[in-house]
């Protein structure tokens, strides 16, 4: 049985050949059946891959070092283990899949390898890089990097692996500032490039996504340049490599976090590894040159240089090298489970029990397919087994790079990322012991009561915090919208809560208000003191002239006129904005009506004086009090309309004052309110026009000029009351209807009975029937 190693690491094929002495030695898998092998140094070249695959296939034999035995059958490999590198995998992989030879890698991460139409013949025992990919981005979110820089190698293992993490990244709102490609064999100033590049940025995060040989030249001018201070986050293939490390005096490294395949332990390889000698080693033409290498010694002298010869069981005890170093021993895991799961095919291709059937002729695509179905335990206790990919399991340990106090780096263990478990599940860290460069973004986080506005042509990580809006509000943090509140609700100072808007109307307990109510009680209680002078003085002829019945009714009126006001202030409710309205409608009709049955009364006095008139008994005492009846009677009649179609109502404005809910009374309908308004207009007017008439009356009845100047006080209130009303915002519309109110009512009284009483008071002389009738008074020596 024949397995071929591929790959230019001396420890992994040691891994390899303990894995198939293992297996050779064992009772159980493959009795009386021993492995054979064949190891070749592709030195990280693709055309001597290839040119050694071409040759496999075609059944010929290279051989790059001179044997000391010759082999006595041509070679014939069932299964290749290897290659180390992704680029060097994809050529090889390539060249041998239409011959389905089963190609087993333990360090290719390229998850362009798991397509299956391209590379049949694949399988390996490390994670894809897919979820290397994704897991390295859902680490940068978890630490809240989202502005961060990339270097990635300029192979297949190296972009795809980029292309990736930049398509999961921008899933996760994680932007690169840039995105730089580099391989080992580029010309200085490609170097050159590259530092220019992460000196300008201002991200503090750097993504490598690079092969070890590759990092290591550049952190030799890292370390020249002394690019210190950033954040390394790595890939498996130098975040838990201790020559990298080494690298690193000027631990450009230092706090580095990023995947590393799990930590693993194969019993009895590292005794394998460090008791081999070369000269009782199958295979010592391998280790020969590393011997002599590592002890500055020769086999055979062939210089006059060379002041001693290797005995080859020198001892390694307290040697540093390379050769010894144990990190890499989950790579030496998967070699190890590698080699093994192609001796389960052999074992279950050949249906060995206690012997196996060494008849039957073994066929690579048969080989193959075995190889997919396995499934074991090794004997540490890890399972082995493909998926439809020729992938295993994804699991990765979190690495971070702690420096002890004797300046040695620590590989520190600080989480896990499985994706077997559930998505919210997968990353699972100790965030005590990690220790990181703690911000890396493009603009810092927008606060509770902002809002994040990408700024123009930059990516979607650099953004402005703008303030939200009034009456919008926002409580976490990074949000790209505000949410407007509810109507009854409205922002606070901080735009991060919405609180309960303030109830405002004109109440009694602010100043215009309160002033409001006492020029109302005062001008109801200026009338109850005109009513109280015109009732003493009631048989008087100023008083009893032009119906004082009439007077007394009008005076009333103007008291209900004044209190009326009242119903405005307060909060609205049904009953009030119902009253206030049906009050002031027939109480200032039933004043007007009384003013005009006034103004009447004194036309038709001075027609009754003429010879022959009769107007006196068409315009009596009933007559006057039917036409204030109807008069009256009619506005009622349409309050009683309007209240029982659409009546007034409270309203909660919420456009008025935007802060604050203005409670006032919405009109209902308001054809109804402009029939009261327009009625008690139609009787001003009229009433103006009858005193207007009376204007040229005797100059000692002044009756009439006193209605008429009263009159134009009160049209030009309620004229200018119209645009005062429509302008007014909130409680203002409800002050000024109440300023009209009071307005028009102190001007009636003061116009129409201030004069008399002054006359009764003051000129008691005046107040006689003579007087009144503009008879002249013969005055006394």
């Amino acid at each position: 049985m024949g397995i071929l190693y591929w790959g230019g690491y001396l420890q992994f094929a040691q891994a390899m050949l303990f894995a198939i002495e293992e297996i050779n030695k064992s009772t159980d898998l493959l009795p009386g059946i021993s492995l054979g092998y064949k190891i070749y140094d592709d030195c990280g070249s693709v055309a001597r891959s290839i040119g050694v695959t071409l040759a496999l296939v075609n059944g010929s034999e290279i051989v790059f070092a001179p044997s000391k035995t010759t082999c006595t059958r041509p070679a014939y490999v069932q299964a290749i283990i290897g290659a180390t590198s992704s680029s060097t995998t994809i050529a090889v992989a390539t060249v041998i899949g239409p011959f389905f030879v089963p190609v087993i890698s333990h360090f290719a991460t390229c998850a362009c390898l798991s397509d299956k139409t391209k590379y049949p013949s694949f399988l390996r025992t490390i994670p894809s890089d897919y979820y290397q990919s994704r897991a390295l981005a859902h680490l940068v979110k978890h630490f809240g990097w989202t502005w961060v820089g990339a270097i990635r190698t300029n192979n297949d293992y190296g972009n795809n692996g980029m292309a990736t993490f930049t398509e999961t990244a921008q899933q996760l709102g994680i932007c690169l500032e840039y995105s730089v490609s580099f391989f080992r064999t580029d010309p200085y100033a490609k170097i050159q490039r590259i530092l220019d590049i992460i000196k300008a940025s201002t991200s503090k995060v750097i993504v490598a996504f690079l092969a070890r040989a590759d990092l290591n030249v550049l952190l030799h001018e890292f370390s020249y340049h002394n690019l210190s201070g950033y954040q390394w986050v790595g890939s498996e293939s130098w975040i838990f490599d201790s020559q990298t490390a080494a690298l690193d005096i000027h631990h450009i490294l230092d706090g580095a976090i990023g995947l590393s395949i799990p930590k693993a332990h194969v019993t009895g390889l590292r005794e394998f590894i460090l008791d081999e000698k070369p000269l009782n080693s199958s295979n010592n033409e391998l280790f020969t040159e590393f011997w002599e290498t590592l002890f500055s010694c020769k086999f055979k002298e062939s210089s006059a240089d060379i002041q001693r010869e290797c005995t080859g069981h020198e001892d390694m005890t307290g040697v540093q090298n390379s050769f010894i170093d144990m990190s890499l021993m989950p790579i030496f895991n998967n070699i190890y489970k590698g080699v093994y799961a192609v001796a389960h095919a052999f074992h279950n291709i050949l249906s060995c029990n206690n012997t196996c059937n060494k008849n039957l002729q073994l066929d690579p695509f048969m080989v193959l397919q075995h190889i997919r179905k396995i499934y074991f335990t090794t004997k540490e206790g890890d399972e082995v087994y493909f998926n439809e990919n020729g992938d295993p399991a994804a699991k990765y340990d979190i690495i971070n790079w702690q420096q002890k106090e004797n300046g040695v780096v620590e590989f520190v263990t600080v989480g896990l990322y499985d994706t077997s478990l559930a998505a919210e599940k997968q990353l699972n860290l100790q965030s005590k012991s990690l220790i990181w460069v703690p911000v890396s973004v493009c603009s810092e986080k927008c606060p509770p009561g902002t809002r994040k506005v990408l700024q123009k042509g930059r990516p979607v990580c650099c953004y402005d915090c703008i303030r939200c809006a009034e009456g919008e509000i926002n409580n976490i943090t990074d949000s790209i919208t505000c949410v407007k509140c509810l109507p009854e609700f409205w922002s606070n100072e901080r735009r991060d809560a919405c609180i309960k808007k303030e109830a405002v109307f004109l109440s009694y307990e602010e100043i215009m208000g309160a002033l409001l109510t006492a020029a109302s009680l005062f001008g109801a209680c200026m009338t109850i003191g005109v009513i109280q002078i015109f009732f003493k003085y009631r048989k008087t002829p100023i008083v009893r002239a032009n119906n004082s019945e009439l007077s007394f009714l009008l005076l009333f009126s103007l008291i209900l006129c004044f209190l009326c006001s009242l119903t405005f202030i307060g909060q609205p409710s049904d009953w009030s904005c119902m009253l206030r309205h049906v009050a002031f409608g027939i109480t200032f009709v039933l004043c007007i009506s009384c003013l005009l049955g006034k103004t009447m009364v004194v036309l038709m006095a001075f027609r009754a004086t003429r010879p022959g008139s009769n107007v006196q008994k068409w315009f009596g005492q009933t007559q006057q009090r039917l036409c204030v009846t109807a008069f009256t009677l009619m506005q009622v009649i349409i309050c009683i309309t309007w209240l029982t179609t659409s009546p007034p109502f409270p309203f909660k404005n919420f456009k008025e004052i935007k802060d604050k809910i203005t409670l006032e009374c919405a009109l209902g309908s308001a054809v109804g309110f402009w029939a009261v308004l327009g009625y008690i207009g139609l009787l001003a007017i009229l009433c103006f026009i009858f005193a207007f008439l009376a204007r040229k009356l005797p100059d000692n009845f002044n009756e009439a000029k006193f209605i008429t100047f009263s009159m134009l006080i009160f049209c030009a209130v309620w004229i200018t009351f119209i645009p005062a009303y429509v302008s007014s915002p909130g409680k203002f519309s409800v002050a000024v209807e109440i300023f009209a109110i009071l307005a028009s009512s102190f001007g009636l009284l003061i116009c129409i009975f201030i004069p008399k009483c002054y006359i009764i008071l003051m000129k008691p002389e005046k107040n006689t029937k003579k007087r009144i009738m503009g008879k002249k008074v013969p005055q006394s020596l």
